[in-house]
């Protein structure tokens, strides 16, 4: 039995960050919404209630059943989660008169705190909330001030509740609390008695073990991708089932320069039991004349699924379909408030299911994209797929702004190709987190010997990021980008200028369409 943290999300933009947090500390956690709990079950070693948008003073404001959790195990409250805890017992919050938000210090007023062990007095901390609270309670105790808010943390006093209950106004998951990490590690191990169990080499070990339960001796197929994902849910599923796993990895005629050839040979001597399958030319038929953005991405999505059905159902033994869902994408089916708003559809195989009437595996589904990255080098996934830049579903569709033709497809991935590879031969490409081509509908007016030009502007786009959700654009050095837009302009044709994009998300996406 896998001991872990449930984390009651009660809509705060930080949820997500607590989790990556306490798995950081090899700790298994699960986030539900508190209108969603799940059973409190003996695996679980303590609580976290984490921030929210809402107030603890509106009339709708999201409430739990906190004495059924605090009889079940420890609770630490964050922000609103304290918050909740004072209005629920006996203290008092009031709207702020200005909104408390920054950075504070930490003034320590009991020294030998359990959860604030190890940190130290004048420690910076991060604010974020519009309410604050005025009064604890008797059933609590102040253990720490800030140089602007009086409660920054609290706890229950001795015998005052079943089990110990801790209470931070301040946020200790995000970057700017410097010692979050240890109020948080405090928590879990000497408030939760937690154990290091959450690594990447029990995780390859325990899904191993329950894939084989599972599947048994049926057989199952999944669709490649050639990107970290897929290849790691592969190489679990054919570390339990062996051959029994079919993998299948389309060419859409929109990957990049030599990149069928290249990761099929990788995945083929990884010894998976792959099959690839040359369907572009069936895809830029069905583009042809398509410029929305949103057109674009659903014919693909559809080509793919016609082409995937196909070649499943020349394997009917097949019994079950594997996908590479990840846990945001898991958090986000079930958030408090519904699936957020479409920004763009996503390239999946979310339509297979139905169609094949398989059973579905995720062998990921409790992952974050960086704990996929380590299972995958656990697994020994090769670099050149394990620390691969994400790329977009639809390929270079959604970086060919206006209609796709089989000339600007070549244009685009000759001039991406000379990008990457100049971030690889600079060392640049492991510091950045996604980078990639884009080839304009704009025509711009150049000279090339004595000859004037009306030809193609190339974007290049290059963003760091932790899971995709918010972005910075990378500060690559002039050097690299003035030799790799003096390279592209004179080996690609059809180009004469390069930009480069500093737009952050948000407001921008990472990708233009």
């Amino acid at each position: 039995m896998t001991e872990k943290i449930l984390i009651v999300d009660f809509g705060s933009q930080y949820t997500q960050l607590i989790a990556r947090r306490v798995r950081e500390c090899e700790v298994y956690c699960e986030i539900f919404p508190y209108n969603h709990l799940p059973e409190l079950t003996p695996d679980i070693k303590g609580i976290i209630l984490s921030g929210s948008p809402a107030s603890v003073l509106d009339p709708n404001a999201p409430e739990v059943d906190i004495d059924k959790l605090i009889n079940f195990g420890p609770v630490l409250g964050v922000c609103y989660g304290a918050q909740l805890m004072a209005h629920t017992y006996g203290g008092s919050v009031e709207k702020s008169n200005i909104r408390e938000y920054g950075r504070a210090h930490l003034q320590i007023k009991v020294a030998d705190d359990t959860l604030l062990k190890g940190v130290a007095d004048n420690s910076q901390v991060w604010m974020s909330h519009g309410d604050t609270i005025k009064s604890i309670g008797n059933k609590f105790e102040l253990i720490a001030s800030s140089d602007s808010v009086k409660t920054a943390a609290f706890r229950s006093c001795n015998g005052g509740f079943a089990n110990k209950v801790y209470a931070l106004q301040f946020h200790p998951e995000v970057y700017h609390s410097t010692e979050g990490k240890q109020v948080l590690s405090n928590f879990l191990f000497d408030v939760c008695g937690c154990t290091h169990s959450w690594t990447a080499g029990s995780f390859v070990e325990n899904s191993v073990k329950s894939l084989k339960a599972l599947i048994g001796d049926e057989k199952v197929i999944l669709g490649l991708s050639g990107g970290v994902d897929s290849s790691v849910a592969a190489l679990l599923l054919e570390e339990a089932i062996g051959n029994n796993l079919l993998c299948v990895f389309v060419d859409n005629g929109l990957l990049r320069k030599n990149e069928f050839v290249s990761v099929l040979d990788e995945y083929k001597k990884m010894g998976l039991n792959v099959h690839g399958i040359k369907a572009g030319k069936r895809f830029l038929s069905e583009l042809q004349g398509v410029s929305d953005p949103e057109q674009k991405r659903k014919i693909i999505g559809r080509v793919f699924i016609e082409v995937f059905e196909h070649e499943a159902n020349n394997h009917p033994e097949v019994k079950w379909l594997a996908q590479g869902t990840i846990y945001p994408d898991v958090i986000e089916s079930v958030s408090v408030n519904g699936p957020s708003a479409t920004i763009k559809s996503h390239h999946n195989v979310g339509g297979l299911p139905d169609i094949l009437n398989l059973k579905i595996v995720e062998p990921l589904r409790n992952l974050f994209k960086d704990e996929v990255r380590k299972a995958g080098k656990e697994l020994g996934l090769v670099p050149e797929i394990l620390y691969r830049h994400p790329f977009p579903g639809p390929g270079l569709a959604v970086r060919i702004l206006g209609d796709i033709t089989a000339e600007k497809v070549a244009i685009l991935q000759e001039a991406d190709y000379i990008y990457i590879e100049n971030l690889k031969k600079f060392g640049l490409y492991n510091e950045v987190w996604q980078a990639g081509a884009i080839l304009t509908p704009i025509k711009s007016v150049g000279v090339m010997g004595d000859e004037r030009t009306y030809e193609n502007v190339v974007a290049l786009r290059a963003v760091n990021s932790t899971d995709g959700m918010t972005a910075d654009w990378s500060h690559l050095p002039y050097e690299f980008l003035a030799k790799t837009s003096n390279e592209i302009i004179n080996n690609v044709k059809g180009v004469n200028r390069v930009v480069y994009d500093i737009s952050s998300k948000p407001p921008a996406t990472i990708e233009w369409e």
